[in-house]
């Protein structure tokens, strides 16, 4: 029989990195190189001043990379310093990094995880 016990996890922000088309995949392996695991990427097309920019006014693309990703709250300085240093995200142009604090998320949890976790918050 299913369990129908839903953990909650609610420490946990969620950090979104907007890059210039075809830097998602670049993004991703950053991220992994701070112990993200999991993320989401997938292309969107902007809209502002800039569009409009182009030689004789013709309209530039704006196609950008997004990529968001969940981390633990206490985590969320170090990967949004390492992402916005390996991304050179301090030129213009170069893309915007956010994060946001999720007030509850649930997902699978293996047992002996959860365990773990059980046994830090009793502590």
């Amino acid at each position: 029989m299913k369990n129908d016990n839903i953990t909650y996890l609610t420490d946990v922000v969620l950090i979104t990195c907007v890059v210039n088309h075809g830097r998602g995949d670049e993004t991703l392996e950053f991220a992994r190189e701070v112990g993200i695991n999991a993320a989401i990427l997938y292309h969107a097309h902007g809209n502002g001043p800039r569009e409009r920019l182009g030689i004789w006014g013709i309209a530039i693309e704006a196609e950008k990379d997004v990529v968001t990703m969940i981390a633990a709250a206490d985590n969320r300085d170090i990967v949004m310093r390492h992402l916005y240093t390996k991304l050179g995200l301090d030129r213009v142009g170069a893309g915007m990094i956010y994060a946001m604090p999720l007030d509850k998320m649930a997902t699978h949890i293996p047992a002996d995880m959860l365990q773990n976790l059980q046994d830090k918050a009793s502590k």
